[in-house]
């Protein structure tokens, strides 16, 4: 059995596949750690038949990967391997591998290109391997999907020396992306030779423009930070903001760091939440406008991805926002309705798949992520090996 994780500050997402891709996982929920309690539900066979809560001690993440193990080892389903999501691969992974020390230390490095999420991934595989020593452990990264990128579409206008030493634009939701690229072609026949911008929109939020199902330009950069408005992270970004808020507002790079990543975006703009559930619920001003400047940022956006494609011939919506949230998505494609987009506004309320009117001149895909099944897609050859 393959054991997929995907590691947060304060939780841990799973899933046990077959060592083979599958429909659906034999079992998978999500555990958590909040005000010193631990929580977790774990789904066999689509039900939700097991609740756990304790309390956290001195090592919560470590507690609930062996909570899981002892769980899964009890219902007949013994982890034979495991595979992590890692956010961050840098400029030399660009493929799913197996983890060891010289490939750890490594992915360490690029912590500071990733600080919301790289230490929580790593945490988890040094955890595991305190747990099960001898389980095979490997990462898939989200950067990887976008390797493909031309070097054009990944420099910034710095110089050169900068370039060389890994200063890139890299992409990110990269295990999406793939996964959008997988599914997109038993959807729309001719999606191999289209132009296609995917909207990857949930707390975190990007886009990637694709040809050939391979990317070729992402909204996002070095860092998970730049491009769209996010739940609390800011997205792009005048760099003189952040000179500005250093040598005039007297604030650090810790508080900088804070600004940046967990007090602006949705969350900062609106003064009420990051979830955008909460916002499109509100009556406040300050509510209403955060969201449409969260989509007046996307539809910009697909506008220059599109620029990069030389043409649009296919919008994707992914993530939990893209996925659910139906004023969103008609309120980015009214703002492209000028490229010929239309949508069926029947089908957008009702979640379909297929969400463009027929005489739309581009076609408009819901499809739903499934990182974890395409982290067993990209991690089940190595398994033969």
């Amino acid at each position: 059995m393959l054991l997929v994780l995907n590691a947060g500050s304060s939780s841990l997402k799973f899933a046990l596949y077959p060592q083979q891709v599958a429909a659906a996982p034999l079992a998978d929920g999500l555990l958590e750690w909040r005000d010193g309690q631990l929580s977790g539900v774990l789904r066999q066979d689509g039900e939700a038949d097991c609740h756990w809560q304790d309390e956290a001690g001195a090592q919560p993440h470590a507690r609930m990967l062996g909570w899981l193990l002892h769980t899964l080892t009890a219902r007949q389903l013994p982890v034979q391997a495991a595979v992590h999501r890692v956010v961050h691969g840098g400029s030399h992974f660009t493929q799913a591998l197996r983890l060891d020390a010289r490939i750890l230390a490594e992915l360490e490095a690029l912590t500071p290109l990733a600080p919301l999420h790289q230490p929580h991934n790593l945490a988890a595989v040094a955890q595991l391997a305190q747990l099960q020593p001898d389980l095979p452990q490997f990462a898939c990264f989200d950067t990887a999907f976008h390797s493909s990128q031309p070097e054009l579409a990944q420099w910034f206008a710095l110089p050169r020396s900068w370039f060389e030493q890994g200063v890139r634009r890299y992409g990110f939701h990269g295990l999406s992306y793939a996964w959008v690229a997988h599914r997109l072609p038993e959807l729309h026949p001719q999606a191999g030779d289209a132009k296609v911008v995917a909207l990857h929109l949930g707390n975190g939020a990007s886009a990637c423009a694709m040809q050939g199902m391979r990317s070729v330009a992402s909204s996002m950069g070095f860092t998970a930070l730049d491009g769209l408005m996010m739940g609390s992270r800011c997205g792009q970004i005048d760099p003189g903001v952040l000179l500005y808020a250093q040598q005039h507002l007297g604030m650090d790079v810790g508080a900088v760091e804070k600004l940046l990543y967990r007090q602006s975006g949705l969350l900062g703009v609106s003064g009420l939440s990051s979830d955008m559930r909460t916002l499109l619920a509100s009556d406040a001003p300050a509510a209403r406008f955060a969201v449409e400047l969260f989509c007046y940022r996307a539809a910009c956006e697909v506008g220059a991805l599109a620029t990069a494609l030389g043409g649009l011939d296919v919008l994707v919506f992914t993530g939990g926002i893209g996925e659910h949230a139906a004023p969103v998505r008609a309120m980015i494609c009214e703002r492209l309705a000028w490229l010929g987009l239309a949508l069926d506004d029947r089908a957008n309320r009702d979640h379909a798949t297929r969400l463009h009117a027929t005489a739309s001149r581009i076609s408009v895909y819901r499809i739903e992520a499934d990182e974890a099944r395409q982290m067993v897609r990209e991690v089940q050859p190595l398994l033969n090996r």
